[in-house]
Order: C-alpha cells, then sequence, then structure tokens
C-alpha cells in the first residue's frame, strides 16, 4: 500500500469519527447514580416506652429490619446504620453518644438486622450532634445520591439546633432534604422537624409502617417532569428555551434543560430527583419562575408556564458613521438593564412592553410593545456629520434644540482641540464654545445649525 493511499484512509476514518461523534454525544445517557440511604434511628431511652400492645423500640426495631431486607435487591444501593442514645444512661448526660454502628455497603441488610438485635436504648437525644456526625458517615464519591431517614420518637435534648445543621449540611450537598419520622403523637415534633426536611408523623403503628414504606418509595422511585411552555391563548407551542432547576435550598442550578417539542407538539420528560426543592427558571428574556415546584415522588408531573414571545427586530438598512450600533433594552418602568442588543439583529422578548435606547447621538428612547409571535421593528434616521474644522483650544458643549425652544446637553468638546467630526441624528443643534486664552466670558461664541441625514454640515467658530 502506497503512502498516498494509506494518508487517504486515515483522513477518511477521522471524517466518519467526526461526523459519528455528535450523533453518539446526543444519544448518550449520564450513567445512573448510586443512593446511599442511612438510618438515623434514636435509641434513647424513651423509646422504651409503650406503643399500644408493643414498645416503640420493638416496633421500630421490626419494622426497619423488614425494610432492610426489601431494600437487598436494589441495584446502586447502599444502607447504613447510624444510632444515638444507646451507650450512655440518661443520668450520664452524654450530649456526644452517636455511633455509626452499621457502615455503607451494598446488600446489607443482615449486618444492619445483626446490629439491631445487640442494641439497648438508654440514653439522651444528642439529635443534632448525630446529624453533625452523619456528615462523616457517606465515603465522598461522585454520581450520588446521599438520603437521610431519621425515626425519632423525642426532640433534641442537648441544646444543639437541629434545623440550622441540616440546612448547612445540605447546603455543602453532604446529603439532600432529610425525612423525618416522629413516633408517637406530640405537637412539639412538627414545629422543631419541618424546618429540618421532609417531617412525617407516625401517630400510631400502621401510620409508621406506611409513612417508612412511603419514604422508601420516594427515595427510590422514578419521578419525571414535563414543562409546557404556552402562549397567550394557553397553548403550549412555545419552545427552544433553557430550563432551570434550581435548588431552593442551596440556590445551585441542579438542572439545564434546552425545552424541547416532538413532532406532535409534546414536550419531552425530563427526569428529577424528587428528593431535592426545587424553583424553576424559564430563561426567556427576561425569565419567568415558578417557585416551590409542587413535585408529586414516583409519578409524571406536568407544570404549564406562561411564556409567549415575539421578536424585536433592530433595522438597519445601510453602514453609518457610527460603526456598530448598539440598543439598549430595559422592562418599561425598570432602570435595570435587561439586554443589550447590535444593529441589525433580532432577538426574541417575552411579550410586553420595553424601553429601548438606541446609542445615537443624542440618545433615541422608545418604548415599544411585543406582540406574540409577531416581530416589532425599531430603526434609525441615517445620521449626518457635524465638522468643525478649525484646532482651537477652549471649553465648549453641543446641545440638541428641542421643539418648545429648551436646549438639551449632546456631547463635550475636547479641550485640547475643537476640531471635530461628529455624527448626529438630523435635527436643530446649538454649539456653544470659549476659547482658553479669551480674557472674560462675554467672547463666548453661540452658534445654532442643522443637520440632515447623510450630509456634512460645517461650523465655522467666531466668524
Amino acid at each position: 500500500m502506497n503512502l498516498a493511499h494509506t494518508v487517504g484512509l486515515w483522513l477518511l476514518c477521522l471524517l466518519l469519527w467526526g461526523t459519528a461523534t455528535p450523533a453518539a454525544a446526543q444519544n448518550k445517557q449520564p450513567p445512573p447514580k448510586k443512593t446511599r440511604l442511612l438510618f438515623l434511628l434514636d435509641a434513647s431511652g424513651s423509646m422504651l416506652a409503650k406503643w399500644e400492645e408493643s414498645q416503640r423500640w420493638q416496633v421500630a426495631k421490626t419494622m426497619l429490619a423488614r425494610m432492610a431486607d426489601s431494600l437487598d435487591s436494589y441495584k446502586n444501593l447502599e444502607i447504613a446504620l447510624r444510632v444515638y442514645g444507646h451507650q450512655s444512661t440518661v443520668a450520664q448526660k452524654n450530649c456526644k453518644d452517636t455511633k455509626l454502628e452499621v457502615p455503607f455497603a451494598p446488600h446489607n441488610s443482615e449486618n444492619v438486622k445483626k446490629k439491631l438485635q445487640q442494641i439497648v436504648p438508654k440514653g439522651n437525644t444528642p439529635l443534632t450532634y448525630s446529624l453533625a456526625q452523619s456528615a462523616n458517615d457517606f465515603p465522598e464519591e461522585e454520581n450520588t445520591r446521599n438520603v437521610i431517614i431519621i425515626i425519632t420518637d423525642g426532640l433534641e435534648s442537648c441544646g444543639g439546633d437541629p434545623c440550622a445543621t441540616s440546612l448547612a449540611l445540605q447546603k455543602k450537598r453532604v446529603f439532600l432534604k432529610p425525612f423525618i419520622i416522629g413516633l408517637g403523637d406530640d405537637p412539639g415534633y412538627a414545629q422543631q422537624f419541618g424546618c429540618m426536611g421532609q417531617y412525617y408523623n407516625a401517630a400510631d403503628i400502621k401510620t409508621f409502617q406506611q409513612v417508612l414504606d412511603n419514604v422508601v418509595s420516594i427515595a427510590l422511585k422514578k419521578t419525571t417532569v414535563s414543562v409546557e411552555l404556552t402562549d397567550d391563548a394557553g397553548r403550549p407551542v412555545e419552545t427552544n428555551v433553557n430550563l432551570t432547576f434550581v435548588n431552593n435550598v442551596t440556590g445551585q442550578a441542579e438542572y439545564n434543560f434546552v425545552h424541547f417539542l416532538d413532532k406532535a407538539g409534546k414536550p419531552d420528560v425530563l427526569d428529577i430527583d424528587a428528593l431535592l426543592s426545587y424553583d424553576l427558571v424559564v430563561n426567556t428574556l427576561p425569565a419567568v419562575e415558578l417557585r416551590n415546584l409542587n413535585i408529586k415522588p414516583g409519578q409524571h408531573n406536568i407544570f404549564r408556564v406562561r411564556a409567549p414571545q415575539g421578536y424585536l427586530y433592530l433595522r438597519q438598512d445601510a453602514p453609518t458613521s457610527y460603526g456598530s450600533m448598539l440598543a439598549l433594552v430595559r422592562e418599561k418602568g425598570s432602570a435595570a438593564l435587561l439586554h443589550t442588543q447590535r444593529f441589525p439583529s433580532q432577538q426574541k422578548l417575552l411579550a410586553g412592553t420595553y424601553e429601548v435606547e438606541l446609542l445615537t447621538m443624542p440618545r433615541i428612547r422608545q418604548t415599544v410593545t411585543i406582540k406574540p409571535g409577531q416581530a416589532t421593528t425599531v430603526q434609525f434616521a441615517p445620521p449626518g456629520v457635524l465638522s468643525v474644522a478649525q484646532d482651537l483650544q477652549g471649553f465648549g458643549s453641543l446641545y440638541v434644540l428641542e421643539q418648545d425652544g429648551s436646549q438639551r446637553w449632546v456631547h463635550t468638546l475636547p479641550e485640547g482641540s475643537s476640531k471635530i467630526s461628529l455624527p448626529l441624528q438630523p435635527g436643530r443643534y446649538r454649539i456653544v464654545f470659549r476659547m482658553k486664552s479669551a480674557s472674560g466670558s462675554q467672547f463666548t461664541d453661540v452658534k445654532d445649525f442643522t443637520i440632515k441625514s447623510n450630509l456634512t454640515t460645517t461650523v465655522k467658530l467666531f466668524n
């Protein structure tokens, strides 16, 4: 095989690889996340209290063992057990009585069940300290979901702040929003546990079983979301907009998806982790937000967002002496800059009313209304040119003359030289100038002149 033939084959391979790679990248699915599920179990002395025909501890131990068995068959799942209040008596007031009794491992049910049989409740309720220590239980690994299920029958007894600790660890992304199952009917549970995460009240044994099953189901079942972007008539026809699902605990973006409609006009189905709380940001200009999405775990959820859009078309028919022209776009009544746009171009905007400021000289301000599915055109008259040929040192300003005879500042002349060639919008103007060498204000020169499109107007000072 000659050299030319070899090189040709090599180039063909490169070409085929280059064209195949984008399609493969489009269809590439991310690897499934591993879920780590930590049971944080209360073994304080109060867990020995009677509960219906049994003890709280006996019920919790039995149901947790049964749950561990049912989880053994799941792929990409590891469970662990941390217990508190079981190493010291109440009299010892040990507020650091907590221990990771069973570290994370796959198919871990036998270890969890064996350890549960060995534990005897006896001490205090150092819930906050235990929660803080649980941060060290999760191995550092990418592509994992860290979940905590807290089972307790009592409030914090060591003066800690479990809500602040839980929020801080969520913000550090140590674990997702915890589940808290309160055993028994204590009115104080909702107040203390509700701010820690998702609180469930298990007032009786039957409810406890249901809640435990439900929590594990939420943690492991697939949850999906579709977003319908509607026009003014409520039709889900808007698309090709970035959707950002923001974790409203950490403020970080968890997902970014560019919205898609299939051939039937249906939005696609997105996999979402239901263990987090989200705000949805639809990144139109300006953005539209839905706060605190009510996502139902283990189900398909549909959210409708009103986001009708039209176009702002900046039209420029020919080059001008301004060079590259810009416009500043603001929502009407807002001082905040929404967008900068160059001439000529077209930009999609949310339907509404905007202030558009053209960086001509003087600047032109227009109020425009963007209508759904339509383009609103903004253009400006071609500028003329002001020419001052004299090279004089002094102090001068340029003003536009309004229709009512008032003057408005436009430009300050350079002190080093009055020689300028300045593009200006058509209209009436005034130049005011005093030479640096003049001995008084009375030697100020004032001249009015008119600028016309595509023409040069020459002004001679002191003539």
